[in-house]
């Protein structure tokens, strides 16, 4: 599925329903239940809360049986053994974010797994000329990263506004160039403890470069993790490639896996093979070959669930694992490809606006490179009442400050046809 040219698009709605008629991928919007109240209804907010798998109602309803019928022996005899649950996330997990199997694992929520994971890779230094005590986050981060940081950076001692340094766009400018975050963490140099960074920043939809900003940061001796909530299952990812010491995101979102579904991390394998690092510790990650042992020393097991706590949430993994079958059947590479095609259509059709430049402004950067399933629209004048006429119109998308509209079109459900309409919605309300 090559991308789509200038030259390629056309305001026709006959294009959109071609490129329908085209799509390999058509058949996944079949397995889902979209939440529409009206057959020409848009759900172009699953950047948010990804809609139902109709396999998460099947898996559910067959943990609930197995529990009725089998209470504690479920853990080693239900279809789906709960001693091995998490186990079936693996392989799928894996190949969806670029990774090995034993770097991967799915288990509490995004926050958490960021207090965790910074228990283990911020590790400020505090003696000597050298002092690496910084840690670096995007302003404007999504505010449960700017609250983790800064309440983690005060749990250990330190104050946030000396330590914590943020990064912003130039002033006049909505996304953070490049080249300023690669200069700004060349600046920081030896006083770097961590940088933490978005893969797709919440707010612009702007993707960032994680091989490149990994390296930045590892040039200047600091640790480098990457929050992926709006990444995951969203960019083709190749993290373990990529070198990133860690990263960690949710599962409701571009993963259609519930309100609050169990989230998931990424620990590079030079770290998994390192018992020596500092964690927080439960039970189920201790080595499993001891852990009914009940014996008071930990031993973690060399893999990612060394990271994890406790025993997986099983109703609430069921539905991950429903998501993560369609992810596999589709293809990460092939849904990427579909997902740059939509938004290369959906810029082209609102860029022939009238409004754009005056009272409409496209927010996320055009190369679909340094971009994922989302554009943000920016309204100088009335944005809650234009969001509130998309709402009404049919066009489910998301509002957030200041003014700005985030419509996602995701390529496991959604159509080019329904692109082409979502845009004669934006464009009828510029008028």
């Amino acid at each position: 599925m090559p991308p789509l040219t200038a030259a390629d698009l056309s305001h026709d709605r006959d294009f959109a329903r071609d490129l329908d008629a085209h799509d390999e991928l058509a058949q996944f919007r079949g397995r889902f239940s979209l939440p529409l109240k009206r057959p020409d209804d848009i759900y172009f907010v699953g950047n948010s809360l990804g809609p139902m798998p109709h396999l998460a109602r099947t898996f559910v309803l067959e943990e609930l049986e197995d529990w009725a019928h089998l209470g504690v022996a479920g853990h080693m005899n239900s279809r789906r053994p709960w001693f091995y649950h998490h186990e079936n996330l693996r392989g799928s997990l894996a190949r969806l974010v670029g990774a090995h199997e034993h770097e991967v694992v799915a288990m509490n929520s995004l926050t958490t797994n960021i207090h965790l994971l910074l228990t283990t890779f911020y590790r400020p230094q505090l003696a000597g000329p050298g002092a690496r005590t910084k840690l670096l986050i995007e302003k404007g981060a999504f505010p449960s990263d700017t609250y983790a940081v800064m309440t983690h950076v005060a749990a250990r001692g330190l104050d946030p506004e000396q330590h914590v340094v943020e990064i912003a766009p130039r002033a006049g400018e909505w996304t953070i160039r490049p080249e300023d975050l690669d200069a700004r963490i060349a600046e920081l140099g030896d006083t770097l403890a961590l940088a933490l960074l978005p893969g797709v920043q919440y707010r612009t939809g702007q993707a960032f470069d994680i091989a490149r900003h990994t390296r930045a940061v590892h040039a200047v001796g600091a640790r480098c993790g990457w929050d992926l909530a709006h990444a995951a299952g969203n960019l083709a990812l190749k993290l373990h490639d990529s070198n990133a010491d860690f990263a960690v995101w949710c599962s409701y979102k571009y993963l259609n896996s519930g309100p609050g579904a169990v989230a998931g991390a990424f620990i590079h394998e030079r770290h998994v093979r390192d018992v020596t690092l500092p964690r927080h510790a439960g039970w189920w990650g201790n080595d499993p070959k001891t852990r009914f042992r009940m014996e008071e020393r930990f031993v973690p097991v060399q893999h990612a669930d060394a990271w994890s706590l406790s025993n997986p949430p099983i109703l609430a993994v069921a539905p991950l694992i429903a998501s993560l079958a369609e992810f596999d059947a589709a293809g990460i590479e092939r849904l990427r490809a579909k997902s740059v095609r939509m938004t290369a259509l959906l810029e082209f059709l609102l860029r022939g606006s009238s409004g754009d430049g005056g009272d409409l402004e496209i927010l996320t950067p055009t190369a679909s490179h340094a971009r994922g399933a989302q554009l943000s629209l920016y309204f100088a004048k009335n944005a809650r009442a234009r969001y509130e006429a998309f709402l009404a119109a049919g066009l489910a998308c998301d509002y957030r400050e200041p003014g700005i509209v985030r419509l996602a079109p995701a390529p496991l459900f959604n159509t080019f046809d329904e692109v082409w309409r979502a845009a004669a919605i934006v464009r009828e309300s510029v008028r």
